[in-house]
């Protein structure tokens, strides 16, 4: 049966406990197949059969107890977000609070300034049900659901305190009132949720910042006419006029006129990259000082942009293997954290008969105890860490994918078109006899003026001037002949040359040269005379390594990864580039439907040690199955759409140094998460027996559950600062 996928918020969600929940009551319904909540970014991503309805899932979270909301209302959810978000709860709570502390400060130097126990009454009742509601209102649904969270700890934890103060108040006893805590612990939440809340929106700026980038009109050419249209209405195959400063609204293909492009916020590319005629251009890019027209290739969910932030938001929703873990820990916290409580209550009651102090403590267990950090701690890292790397040009597909290529050990190389540029270049010539560099090039392209074949092309880039050669004709699989200046010259292989028995001067040792550079070789000759060719120049024709490449595997060698490369190049020629780059090992001759068998074998000589895992980095279709097989497939963004589709993170640049800098960004990210993650743990098995021991003040206690979280959101916000080395 069809499998679909929907996203959709879930509002009213404090803490992983929470998140544990919304999973259970969707993974309920007939038809789900897996289902991912995202506490950081308040989003379900939910596998379903296509009989699965949005409408049932919706349902479900609502029924246990969240609310849920459609993307296409997300605006509506923003607008919520920032009123949730408000600072006057916490102002009005902080100023009903210092009537509490001042007093409470001040009383260790024997002065009692404390207000009357009905003003006490008074503003205690206002924060608690007044500004605390919302911890009753979340409580309150978990405990029907069967459940709990970290709101139905705050919510009894506080009633406790409250409680107790009122029956003291009832009895008369005045001088023992514990308003100050149950005030201070709800101000203290609420500082450290909106705080939380300030932090979360940070991580969320990659998005922000990419969706920025889509311009909301674009002036388009109909009917000989230039009208401004919305860009929800530009079709493909529309003329686009782009003017000098304008930010590109589509993808196309220039028609007329010639610019410079800026798309550092698509590629992490700081230079601005020169666009003319038959260039492409991405929508969201810069325009530089010219006027451009451009034909539409894409629009909307096609467009590069729509595909760079579908792929950041996807691997923002989906969960690390690791946060797995953490999920049934949370499931278990709050009935534990319970039961550790009303433990607290009834061994201090019953040892100390002081039932007061016996019920603090429990307040205290109740209100350090923090499943927030816990639920906060790997995806808030993955999204600031998949974020920053974004926008250095690196695209993640998932959290998966971050967390395995921090164990990276090994990365194999297509060549072509990966470590090298793609197409060959003439690097190298000798030449037999008195013409000059210039003669020769000026005879060989006039030969092949107007062909397409690649080697052509390289001689006519090398070539300054030529003319048309008279009588060309192309010999299949050997070269060209061609009548110059009333000459007969003949440009090909070195079969056909010896074929045409032409005379070669000591050309052998050069001939070998050539060969062990894994060049291809070409050879021009003239016909001197009817039985005599001879030999003018000798062409090594390469493709030609990326200026970037051995400073990539370098930077891949101080990251103590070892480094491959597979080819279909003969062993010679493959060796040379090998030693060229500094590569610890090359398998050559290889077939493109043999590489995940080469990538399989790489991945068993790791098998000694689990940890280690194989990426393979390539461009074209014939990667797609190696890329596939790997650990973690890495393909270039400049080239094919198989290629990108088949591979774990895709390299919005050519720069191979990105490679290097995206497993650097994962290990910083994974260090994260495993910081973040001691701390959430370290932080309640420290603090929940403190408390249980009675060596916490709740207020103190309620002042470090809010640090908690805050903590491990901004300890997550410190990536931001990371800079790619490329």
């Amino acid at each position: 049966m069809k499998t679909v996928e929907y996203n959709f918020f879930v509002e009213d969600m404090s803490c992983a406990s929470c998140v544990s929940r919304v999973e259970k009551a969707l993974k309920k319904i007939d038809g789900v197949i897996d289902v991912s909540v995202n506490l950081a970014t308040e989003k379900a991503t939910v596998a379903a059969n296509a009989n699965v309805k949005l409408e049932s899932l919706m349902a479900a979270v609502d029924k246990a107890g969240y609310h849920a909301v459609k993307i296409s209302d997300q605006e509506t959810h923003a607008k919520d977000t920032d009123k949730q978000a408000s600072l006057w709860p916490i102002v009005t709570s902080v100023i009903l609070a210092i009537p509490f502390v001042f007093p409470m400060l001040l009383e260790p130097f024997g002065l009692h300034l404390m207000m009357p126990a009905w003003l006490q009454l008074i503003l205690a009742s206002t924060v608690q049900f007044g500004l605390g509601a919302k911890f009753y209102r979340s409580g309150l649904k978990s405990a029907i659901a069967l459940s709990g969270n970290m709101d139905l700890l705050v919510a009894i934890g506080t009633s406790a305190a409250y409680g107790l103060s009122v029956y003291q108040l009832i009895k008369g006893d005045y001088n023992h009132l514990y308003f100050e805590s149950s005030v201070v612990i709800i101000t203290l939440i609420l500082i450290g949720k909106w705080l939380e809340s300030r932090a979360k929106h940070q991580t969320t700026q990659a998005i922000e910042a990419l969706s920025a980038l889509r311009p909301e009109m674009a002036l388009v050419r109909r009917n000989e006419h230039e009208i401004t249209i919305p860009i929800n209405q530009v079709q493909v195959d529309d003329i686009v006029v782009i003017k000098p400063g304008e930010r590109i609204p589509v993808d196309g293909v220039v028609i007329e006129g010639s610019s410079s492009s800026d798309e550092s916020m698509l590629t992490g590319e700081s230079f601005p990259v020169n666009k003319t005629v038959n260039d492409k251009v991405t929508g969201g890019a810069i325009n530089g000082e010219g006027l451009i027209i451009v034909k539409t290739t894409a629009i909307l969910a096609d467009s590069t942009l729509s595909k760079i932030i579908e792929m950041v938001e996807s691997a923002q929703a989906k969960k690390a293997p690791i946060q797995r873990i953490v999920d049934r820990i949370s499931a278990i916290f709050v009935p534990v954290i319970l039961l550790i409580a009303l433990i607290t209550l009834v061994s201090w009651g019953v040892l100390t008969q002081d039932w007061q102090q016996a019920l603090l403590h429990a307040v205290a267990v109740l209100v350090i105890a923090c499943p927030c950090a816990l639920g906060l701690a790997t995806p808030t890292a993955i999204m600031v860490g998949t974020g920053v790397a974004a926008r250095h040009g690196i695209l993640i597909k998932d959290a998966e994918a971050l967390e395995t290529l921090h164990n990276i050990n090994t990365v194999a190389f297509d060549k072509t078109g990966t470590l090298t540029i793609g197409k060959p270049e003439l690097v190298e010539m000798d030449i037999v006899g008195s013409d000059t560099p210039e003669q020769i090039l000026s005879i060989a392209a006039s030969m092949q003026a107007g062909s397409e074949h690649p080697l052509a092309k390289a001689i006519l880039a090398k070539a300054k001037q030529y003319s048309y050669a008279q009588n060309i004709t192309s010999v299949a699989g050997s070269g060209v002949m061609a009548t110059l200046d009333n000459s007969e010259y003949y440009l090909g292989s070195l079969r056909w040359m010896k074929s045409l028995n032409a005379y070669f001067v000591d050309m052998d040792d050069k001939i070998n040269e050539f060969t062990q550079k894994g060049y291809t070789i070409s050879l021009l000759a003239k016909q001197q005379s009817e039985d005599n060719v001879v030999i003018l120049a000798l062409f090594g024709f390469a493709d030609v390594i990326k200026d970037e490449a051995k400073t990539a595997i370098q930077a891949l060698h101080q990251l103590q990864v070892k480094t491959v490369m597979l080819t279909g190049d003969n062993q010679t020629a493959a060796n040379y580039v090998g030693q060229q780059l500094g590569l610890d090992d090359v398998i050559a001759e290889v077939l493109p439907q043999d590489k995940a068998n080469y990538i399989y074998q790489l991945q068993k000589n790791n098998e000694r040690n689990n940890a280690y895992k194989v990426a393979m980095v390539g461009d074209g279709i014939n990667d797609a199955p190696a890329l596939a097989a790997a650990d973690i497939g890495i393909a270039m963004g400049t080239g094919t759409d198989v290629a990108m589709h088949a591979s774990s993170i895709t390299l919005m640049r050519g720069n191979l140094f990105l490679i290097a800098d995206a497993i650097d960004i994962s290990r910083r990210t994974y260090n994260k998460i495993k910081q973040n993650l001691f701390w959430a743990f370290f932080y309640n098995l420290i603090g929940i027996p403190l408390a249980a021991l009675g060596f916490l003040n709740p207020m103190i206690a309620g002042a470090a559950m809010a640090l908690s979280s805050v903590s491990v959101v901004t300890n997550a916000l410190l990536l931001k600062r990371w800079q790619a080395r490329s």
